[in-house]
């Protein structure tokens, strides 16, 4: 005899931080930010054609870094003004341009409703940049504002040719991961479109928009004299199980490095928000664990950390948050400034969760980082790696957050179809 269906709930796994309490007034506070889009738009263009010499060097990025730890805090208006930013150098362009970025969170806890108020898709291994045409030439600039490439584009205005439709001084944006191995700009986003700013649009509206303009427009040709390189339209999905599904196994013509989640509610957000969120394991990417100045993953985990004047070190989010400090004596052997980013061991054993909050306990100096890094790791980061080092969010902890609200929603239909 066959065993009895069994109807209990899936477990869903408990929340050990305050991520979806700030979800929930990032989409409060983001009715605040819809005034000045269009003028945003038109600064961000104008500064990415137009910003004073790049470094000569790109900043060392690890590429499980790149996406989350560039930045914490979101980008104030003044932070938008072109003049103030032609006249930014080294670290400081640096700072500039990773805050126009829409940057994810790390996943901690898996959102309620994420099926249904969430999209996914595999995100593309690369380097993360905006791209902008106009004036018939296209060009990306990296987060650390160097130029990337300057080419001529299929995108409008992206090249100087007859055919070219609108006023040529018109300008599209588009926030991209150039994939390498097969010279391509995979687009995740779109932040404006033939002059059209779309900061205050849902990611819903963004990502329909994205994919019925760039088609019309021939960037996912293949490259071609005024076609430098090809354009591709990264497949999103709604977030329940097939989606999931197919976003965590199925095939990709690029390299997978996590998936990514986006708020269908979320508006194009400058700074680190938790309405994105990044999520890896060991099957959809190469890099889950953070390596050491040798590329090995230390026994220990590491964390970098901003020095403050009072000796405590803290990370990038918008209010920085403390997590430890040196004392005066130990900063002045080490020839530290405030300021300096600082790579600290955390021992394991006196590593703790308390309410929710990381106690990280006694903070080993390891020494200061590369002079080309701009920003301290943020907190959703800290606890990401600490909870992969130890009880990690698995793949199905998403799956049976998923199933959890599907068998809710069915029990609920069941309840009002036999009160009817």
């Amino acid at each position: 005899m066959a065993p009895p269906p069994d109807h209990r709930l899936p477990i869903k796994r408990a929340a050990i931080s305050d991520q979806q309490r700030r979800r929930e007034v990032a989409l409060r506070l983001q009715a605040d930010r819809r005034s000045d889009a269009q003028n945003r738009a038109r600064q961000l263009a104008s500064s990415v054609l137009s910003l004073g010499p790049e470094p000569a060097t790109e900043p060392e990025v690890e590429p499980e870094q790149e996406m989350s730890e560039a930045s914490g805090q979101l980008a104030g208006r003044s932070d938008l003004d072109p003049v103030r930013a032609a006249r930014l150098r080294g670290p400081e362009v640096r700072k500039w341009f990773a805050r126009q970025l829409m940057l994810p969170e790390w996943m901690v806890d898996v959102p309620p409703s994420l099926d249904r108020d969430w999209y996914v898709f595999p995100r593309p291994s690369g380097k993360r940049c905006f791209v902008v045409s106009s004036n018939g030439t296209t060009i990306s600039r990296l987060r650390n504002g160097s130029i990337l490439h300057r080419f001529p584009s299929n995108l409008p205005n992206g090249a100087r040719t007859k055919d070219v439709s609108g006023p040529a001084s018109s300008y599209s944006i588009l926030d991209c991961i150039f994939h390498e191995p097969d010279e391509t700009y995979y687009v995740i986003d779109m932040v404006c479109w033939r002059g059209y700013s779309l900061y205050d649009c849902t990611a819903e509206f963004r990502f329909f928009w994205l994919n019925s303009k760039l088609s019309e427009t021939g960037a996912s040709d293949p490259p071609s004299q005024y076609h430098r390189y090809r354009f591709n339209v990264v497949q999103i999905y709604e977030c329940n199980l097939a989606g999931l599904q197919a976003s965590y196994s199925g095939q990709v013509p690029y390299v997978k490095d996590g998936l990514l989640f986006f708020n269908k509610h979320a508006h194009y957000q400058a700074g680190n928000t938790p309405l994105a969120l990044v999520w890896k394991d060991n099957v959809c990417s190469q890099y889950v664990l953070d390596t050491d100045s040798k590329g090995q993953i230390p026994s220990q985990q590491q964390v970098v950390l901003e020095l403050q004047n009072d000796g405590n070190l803290t990370t990038s989010d918008d209010p920085p948050v403390a997590l430890g400090s040196l004392s005066r004596d130990l900063i002045a052997q080490s020839g530290l400034r405030v300021g300096n980013l600082v790579r600290v061991a955390i021992k394991d054993e006196r590593m703790r969760l308390v309410d929710g909050k990381l106690d990280l306990g006694e903070l080993q100096l390891v020494g200061k980082t590369n002079h080309s890094r701009a920003f301290a790791d943020t907190y959703s980061k800290v606890l990401f790696q600490h909870a992969a080092r130890h009880a990690p969010l698995r793949i199905e902890d998403l799956v049976a957050s998923i199933q959890s609200n599907s068998s809710m929603d069915n029990s609920q239909a069941l309840d009002v179809e036999m009160e009817g």
